[in-house]
């Protein structure tokens, strides 16, 4: 099968030029689910890369009640301990996007928040992590992701790593790799959704978009926290894309293309690919997303 399009939407970064007079409210409010048990970092990386790339508000949902103490570097996250009622505290909030998976893990409180968020309408969604995998292991949690397609349709977004995607296909990592095109092109189906399907070239695509290929990236990026960086960056873009006149489908094309070339630059520095962190890749998003306006 031939190559799909190379990815091609960072023209679209000049809509996330701000007026003067705007204010956070401008910029979206996201809030972030995850960091159980020994997992906080995650949801911190997000937090961050949600934070840098430009977020109104960044609100942390912590899993680990030991967790949720101020972190003194970066104290504009907000960082709350995720509570049982999530919908109230959803509907309380009222989120401009979610974004869900990060350090998440498996406990009965974080399949209580991924129910909460499928059923949330009308806010973009981003799926990553362990909360790909609780699909992959629920009909009910598959069946409400479906629903959720069927009538909030191209707002929301799922994120596998190649493992995580054969989970969802029922099927090995090998047979994804082995036909990445066709892969994604069976996750859409199955889930309705938009899937960005990571690894060496980046796909992405969905129900109305055929898949394009990022051809930005470099064996750096093969760290953990990467992908966490990645769903905080993608959360970031969609919130301002609110009211800035992007959709969850552009949002992703660019945070997708920018987390890639990010690492580019940065291994051109000489920073990497050997050690090349998610923390560095986060800051030199933000300077090539700034450069773009």
């Amino acid at each position: 099968m031939a190559l799909p399009n190379p990815l091609n939407l960072l023209s679209l970064v000049t809509r996330l030029k701000r007026a003067p007079a705007e204010h956070k409210g401008n910029a979206g409010k996201v809030v972030l689910v995850g960091g159980s048990t020994g997992m906080a970092g995650a949801l911190i990386l997000a937090g961050n890369a949600c934070l840098h790339l430009g977020a109104g508000w960044t609100i942390l949902q912590m899993l680990d009640p030991a967790s949720t103490h101020v972190d003194i570097q970066f104290p504009e996250l907000m960082i709350q301990a995720a509570d049982q009622d999530a919908n109230a505290v959803l509907i309380d909030i009222k989120p401009d996007v979610i974004a869900i998976g990060p350090g998440l893990g498996k406990s009965d409180l974080a399949s209580t928040w991924l129910y909460a968020s499928l059923a949330h309408p009308n806010s973009p969604l981003v799926i990553d992590a362990d909360a790909l995998n609780l699909i992959s292991e629920s009909k009910a949690l598959m069946s409400a992701l479906q629903q959720r397609n069927q009538e909030f349709p191209g707002l929301t977004v799922l994120t596998p790593h190649p493992g995580e995607a054969a989970k969802l296909l029922n099927c090995s990592s090998e047979a994804i790799q082995a036909d990445r095109v066709s892969a994604i092109e069976r996750v859409v189906a199955l889930t309705g959704s938009i899937v960005v399907l990571k690894g060496q070239h980046t796909l992405i695509a969905s129900p109305e978009n055929s898949a394009l290929e990022c051809q930005a990236g470099n064996p750096g990026m093969g760290t953990g926290g990467m992908g966490d960086a990645l769903t905080g960056s993608i959360a970031a873009i969609a919130a301002q894309g609110v009211r800035h006149h992007l959709n969850l489908w552009e949002a992703t094309g660019i945070a997708v293309q920018l987390h890639a070339s990010a690492a580019d630059s940065l291994v051109h520095q000489g920073i990497g690919p050997i050690g090349l962190t998610p923390s560095e890749t986060i800051l030199e998003m933000r300077s090539l997303l700034n450069k773009l306006l």
